[in-house]
């Protein structure tokens, strides 16, 4: 069955635990280090036209063309849009993927209701295809652990260096291989909210290193009975020298990594890892430095 349909309805009721606005924070401060500039529109300014560009030196040398390209950033798995919109507010001018049209659906609705200028696009991102190249790419709350062979993140991983403009920079989290085998493989976790709720049973595939998950979700509808919907997602672990050896397979150089929870160097034990990498072997265009 097809992921993020049914569960697209309830998915931002049941990620509010989710630190999407300290996620925000660390991705800013790491776009901020690797000097991508802050070129979007801010709404309340728009009649203005003031935007939150502030320019570093080096950006100051850019075209405008070149320098529209380096300050667009691409939320790769952007789900629902809640960390493309705060990433957004930060003054990043933003782009969302995702596959499901239910959850861009959901994201479609917020841009309309907050008037952020924030392009969405459905695609699976082992097709990426974008128009030009961008300074930044996001990826969080396992977007990556989705694809389940190793050949077709590599894949990935190589679309995002072929989209990146030089010297730009990919971030992303995944869940380890130890978060599935030691914390959620076969184990039932149950929510409750006021008008849904959902069950998720695990099964973890050991030779295969694939988390299997199924849920099922009750939603209130208008005349108070419940609906029931089932869905079934699959999630494979990898692990950190995995993902450098992927990185330095798509010509991506691996900066850092940290724990997501400590922001320390991954342990063993750490059940999701956010990856620093950069692309290292593009030059810019004559006349720029």
């Amino acid at each position: 069955m097809d992921s993020y349909t049914s569960f697209a309805k309830v998915y931002d009721t049941f990620m509010d635990n989710v630190p999407y606005t300290e996620w925000a924070e660390y991705i800013a401060n790491q776009l901020e280090k690797y000097d991508i500039p802050k070129t979007a529109l801010n709404p309340a300014d728009s009649e203005a036209g003031e935007t939150c560009v502030k320019l570093s030196e080096k950006n100051a040398v850019l075209d405008e063309a070149l320098l529209e390209e380096k300050g667009s950033v691409l939320d790769l798995g952007c789900g629902t849009g809640t960390l493309t919109s705060l990433l957004f507010q930060k003054g990043y001018s933003m782009m969302g993927v995702d596959n499901s049209e239910e959850m861009l659906e959901i994201a479609q609705e917020k841009k309309t209701k907050s008037g952020e200028d924030i392009l969405y696009l459905c695609q699976d991102m082992r097709d990426l295809e974008l128009y030009g190249t961008v300074g930044a790419v996001v990826s969080v709350c396992d977007s990556l652990n989705y694809i389940l062979e190793e050949e077709e993140l590599q894949e990935v991983f190589s679309l995002v260096n072929n989209y990146l403009f030089p010297g730009g920079v990919f971030l992303f989290d995944f869940n380890t291989t130890y978060k599935y085998a030691e914390v959620i493989g076969d184990t039932t976790i149950a929510e409750n909210r006021d008008d849904c709720s959902f069950i998720w049973d695990n099964y973890y595939h050991e030779e295969e290193g694939i988390n299997e998950y199924d849920l099922t979700i009750f939603v209130k509808e208008e005349d108070e009975r419940f609906s029931r919907f089932q869905e079934t997602h699959y999630q494979r672990g990898y692990t950190l020298d995995e993902m450098k050896g992927m990185l330095e397979k798509a010509g991506l150089e691996f900066i850092e990594a940290v724990d997501s929870d400590t922001k320390k160097a991954p342990t063993k034990e750490s059940e999701r890892i956010f990856v620093v990498a950069r692309e290292c072997t593009k030059a810019l265009p004559e006349g720029t430095v």
